[in-house]
């Protein structure tokens, strides 16, 4: 702790964020060169280590600057970045079906990469007025409002991956924001439930049983509105689960049928999720070695340096180094739940509390989709996937937290 302080006095950096940050970059960067080794695209490393170098020279731009500055213009960000998902809608280019890019001659940039984190400031900054009542459900529906615009834009991109990370953050930060735990749990219980008709009835089952249950425990009694509500999810489960082909597109759908069961099509569209498997097991405790995978060296896997990169990390370092990376990512989401205890403001609490719901999300789900627990829905690994959008967003929210962590002492807004 003596050790701690005395690195952030001195050079008003805070290297327990810093460190993890560059050590996760620096794999992405070996990743995406060994994964692009030899096929023409070798570009995109050199791509991506431009965008790293502009995020470092950002993050310590954000760090010295007047954070007041972030908070009182979050709503413009946000609507700034509104107006740009509108706008990619008309204009934009499409990449890999979905229309969610802006080209301009060499520079492309995707605005859903960055506007979730906007979001995540503009709910930070609602959440924390002194005029929003925490009791109050006009305020609630406010805050479910402000995530679900650019959502349902994104959605319109048929972005579905960054669809549902642009709303993983929204209940923690309201929760954290003080309001009902069991309104929201009730309000999230039909939704759930309808999503979980996508999956089969099994599922619907399950998350119906456990969403009861948690009801009824935590109000310690029945009540009539549980039967009602557990009712209504069931019909939108069961709704969902017989129209499915309808609702999702068809690729959509057999993204599904194929997380429930791979083998169904092992050469068409499970073909990713096996051969990812391949690569992850044959990785070992040590690996293959840097450009030596075979996996990752004889292309088996496509976007194996976008969605599908943590194969060539599993299978080219191994279990040893793979874990090391794993560390580095829990390190930075625990020093940024530590800044969240430390710091006596709540619109960085809550702004932090985003930020650490939408990095662990990013996490668990791309980690979890090459491994078979999810289905595969497009989601970059934070910091290690290319895509300079991304890698700029996730760098400017560290940037912004080594800044809170400076001013711990001068939040008081």
């Amino acid at each position: 702790m003596i050790m701690e302080n005395r690195i952030n006095s001195n050079s008003n950096i805070d290297f327990w964020l810093l460190i993890p940050m560059l050590g996760i970059i620096v794999f992405g960067l070996m990743a995406i060169y060994s994964a692009t080794n030899g096929t023409g695209e070798t570009g995109l490393f050199f791509r991506q280590l431009t965008w790293a170098l502009i995020g470092v020279a950002l993050v310590g731009f954000i760090i010295f600057n007047d954070i007041r500055f972030i908070r009182d213009n979050s709503y413009i960000f946000y609507a700034i970045g509104v107006i740009l998902l509108i706008g990619v809608l008309i204009v934009g280019k499409k990449v890999g079906g979905h229309a969610s890019w802006f080209r301009i001659g060499f520079f492309s940039f995707q605005p859903s990469e960055i506007v979730k984190h906007a979001t995540i400031l503009a709910l930070g900054k609602f959440l924390s007025d002194d005029e929003t009542k925490i009791d109050s459900i006009k305020n609630l529906m406010i805050a479910l409002a402000i995530p679900m615009v650019p959502a349902l834009l994104i959605a319109l991109q048929g972005d579905m991956g960054t669809t549902i990370t642009c709303m993983s953050f929204v209940i923690p930060m309201i929760i954290v924001a003080g309001f009902d735990i069991y309104i929201l749990m009730l309000i999230s219980f039909p939704l759930l439930t309808l999503i979980s008709g996508f999956f089969g009835i099994n599922f619907i089952i399950f998350i119906s049983l456990l969403g009861f249950i948690a009801l009824v425990i935590w109000k310690k009694g029945f009540k009539i509105h549980q039967v009602f509500i557990m009712t209504s999810g069931l019909i939108a489960g069961f709704f969902t689960n017989k129209y499915a082909g309808k609702i999702l597109l068809p690729h959509q759908m057999k993204r599904i049928q194929i997380f429930l069961d791979p083998m169904s099509d092992p050469q068409g569209a499970g073909y990713n999720v096996l051969q990812a498997k391949i690569a992850i097991t044959s990785g070992g405790l040590f690996g293959k070695g840097f450009l030596h995978g075979t996996q990752t060296q004889l292309r088996f896997i496509p976007a194996q340096w976008t969605d599908f990169i943590f194969c060539v990390i599993a299978e080219e370092f191994g279990f040893i180094l793979t874990a090391l990376l794993i560390i580095f990512y829990l390190a930075l989401i625990l020093r940024l739940a530590g800044a969240v205890a430390v710091i006596k403001n709540k619109f960085v609490e809550l702004t932090l509390t985003g930020f650490i719901s939408l990095l662990f999300t990013h996490v668990v789900v791309n980690i979890g989709m090459t491994i078979g627990l999810f289905p595969v829905i497009g989601v970059p690994l934070p910091f290690v996937s290319y895509g300079g959008s991304s890698l700029l967003g996730n760098m400017i929210m560290v940037g912004l937290a080594m800044n809170f962590y400076r001013n711990k002492r001068l939040l008081g807004y």
